[in-house]
């Protein structure tokens, strides 16, 4: 039963990844195997063989964690490969209300992580600061056309894999930034191998490394880091804000116009710039309804830890 929970929280994760601007990492937070997920990817490592050859091969899966992984990178390839198309195909029809139901995530998840930190003074609260300061430069950052030459498909999935696993920073926005999410994009849906194959060994990579920095911060430094990634979870706010008006416009992979630039406008101001309903009293609701999924899987979790 814990390991089918694992895999709907894969589920959840790999939804969330699709989105630009949300990331899997939150959903890894909220759902309270952040932790683990860091440390059962740190253990992978030169050490495991050691484990393997002194104790056998059930010795060092155990060592890894490998039935939680497996069920939770299955949970998020599936997602991925399941949910993908219905999650493009609401944001692009029903865009307010998908929007505010991310919105109120993000919003509930700085206030789950937020009680965590268990003293806040001026340094702490500094580098929240710093990781608001972080995030949002990125989400106003103007992208980069990189061509997907092989270096950089191997280092776009290296810093989209570092993305996804801190709460706050979307990996495919981050490939949307340094114009390889279209490249990335295509070659998933045409299957082209060899781009598919460098892009995985730059996230492996990536995680790996990351993931044994991120896992030592949060050992060491545990509430200046809860602080810093909290920042980074407020910064991308704007980010998903539900009512925009689109400045520029881009290409995808498909030849379809899709928004660039965007600016943040109010309910009243959207209606009246585009003569469509803001839908706000919905907008509420999903956001309500985000923040009490939220908070009854804390409530859950506290009450399976009892």
């Amino acid at each position: 039963m814990n390991y089918l929970f694992t895999f709907l929280k894969g589920l959840a994760m790999g939804a969330a990844d699709v989105v630009p601007g949300v990331s899997g990492g939150t959903i890894a937070f909220i759902t309270g195997i952040y932790d683990t997920l860091l440390e059962s990817i740190r253990r992978i490592n030169p050490s495991v063989i050691k484990i393997w050859r002194a104790e056998g091969f059930k010795a060092a899966f155990n060592h890894i964690n490998g039935f939680f992984l497996i069920a939770l990178f299955g949970g998020v390839l599936t997602s991925i490969a399941t949910l993908a198309k219905l999650i493009t195909w609401l944001l692009a029809n029903h865009p307010i209300p998908i929007w505010s139901f991310f919105f109120g995530l993000i919003l509930v998840s700085v206030y789950h992580i937020l009680k965590q930190v268990e003293k806040k003074d001026l340094t702490r609260f500094a580098l929240l600061f710093l990781g608001i300061a972080f995030a949002y430069s990125i989400t106003v950052l103007k992208p980069l056309h990189l061509e997907p030459t092989s270096i950089n498909v191997l280092i776009a999935g290296a810093i989209a894999i570092c993305a996804m696993i801190l709460p706050g920073i979307s990996g495919s926005f981050i490939l949307l930034l340094i114009g390889m999410y279209a490249p990335v994009l295509g070659a998933v849906k045409s299957f082209q191998v060899d781009i598919l194959a460098l892009f995985l060994v730059g996230c492996v990579t990536g995680l790996l490394t990351f993931s044994h920095v991120l896992s030592w911060l949060l050992r060491k430094f545990r509430d200046f880091t809860l602080m810093f990634l909290t920042g980074l979870m407020i910064g991308t706010l704007p980010k998903i804000w539900p009512w925009k008006e689109t400045i520029s416009w881009r290409l995808n992979s498909k030849g379809e116009q899709v928004p660039l630039v965007q600016h943040n406008l109010s309910p009243f101001e959207f209606e009246a710039l585009t003569s469509q309903p803001s839908q706000w009293v919905m907008a509420i609701i999903m956001a309500l309804v985000a923040i009490a999924l939220v908070l009854g899987l804390e409530k859950f979790a506290e009450a399976n830890a009892k």
